[in-house]
């Protein structure tokens, strides 16, 4: 099978109702025989933390998990408006204990509407959400398809037809071809307040135009004044989201003060980096 697939990475379904001594020995197994060490990722729904770590300990770290914890951060977000602490919203979550293991995401077919699983993301948050997972170093993103995409059906509950909507979130395409291009180098984060929170990523010499500033806010349009390093002043930094018009130029010792909207995420970039992220390629 593996030779005839040329499959190099598997995604494991409810791993919590399987021995993880099987997939441990079975891992081994596979990875020694063909000297690859392939991707495995799993699925194991807790929305508390301390089984997916005792489940990563069991397996000696053979096995990524989604990250269901953060998934449940990001509904309780959405479905408590500005009462939500986003100072926490990273809080008891894989990302944040085992980033290197942790397979972070929106939403998935489990969560959306009517699904056994149902706890999707109210639509306001997911740029929010896809900001927090797309643009940060830790973590491996996970993007689900009608985030993208759309899907629009008709399903069936108690006999009764329902109409189920899906929709696009207009900022995710910009915010991947951030990540693809510019969302690299150091981070700091600046998550010190309980609706406005923010981070800056640095950049490297060795990706051209490199570096960007995320702001979310949960609560009223705000600003957050963060650093992304001195090699940027006096550069200007533009909101690729359209949601803020202003020009952000960055003082001698690497500052800048950074918008946002209402309820809204804002994700800056040097503006001489625009041109880079319209280019459409097959990367």
């Amino acid at each position: 099978y593996m030779e005839s697939t040329k499959v190099d990475g598997f995604r494991l379904d409810a791993v919590k109702h399987i021995q993880h001594g099987f997939f441990s020995e079975w891992l081994d197994h596979l990875r020694g025989h063909f000297q690859n060490n392939f991707l495995c990722i799993g699925e194991y729904w807790r929305s508390n933390l301390e089984p997916l770590l005792q489940y990563i300990e069991a397996t000696g770290g053979r096995i990524q998990l989604f990250d269901v914890p953060l998934h449940f951060n990001f509904h309780q977000a959405s479905v408590s408006d500005s009462s939500y602490d986003m100072s926490k919203i990273l809080d008891n979550t894989l990302v944040q204990h085992r980033p290197e293991l942790s397979v972070t995401f929106v939403d998935n077919h489990d969560t959306q509407p009517l699904q056994s699983l149902q706890s999707p993301v109210d639509y306001w948050f997911k740029p929010h959400a896809y900001a927090l997972i797309l643009l940060r170093e830790q973590g491996l993103p996970c993007v689900f398809y009608p985030a993208m995409y759309e899907a629009k059906y008709i399903d069936v509950k108690d006999n009764q037809e329902i109409y189920v909507e899906l929709n696009h979130v207009p900022q995710l395409e910009m915010m991947l071809r951030v990540r693809r291009d510019l969302a690299y180098g150091m981070q700091r984060d600046y998550f010190d307040h309980p609706n406005t929170i923010g981070w800056t990523r640095e950049g490297t010499k060795d990706k051209k135009g490199s570096g960007c500033a995320v702001v979310i806010t949960n609560g009223s349009a705000g600003n957050k004044v963060m650093e992304v390093g001195k090699r940027f002043a006096g550069r200007i930094f533009v909101d690729i989201t359209g949601s803020r018009h202003e020009k952000v130029k960055i003082n001698a010792e690497g500052w800048g003060e950074f918008f946002v909207s209402d309820k809204s995420a804002s994700v800056w970039v040097l503006k001489t980096s625009l041109a880079l992220l319209q280019q459409y390629d097959n990367r």
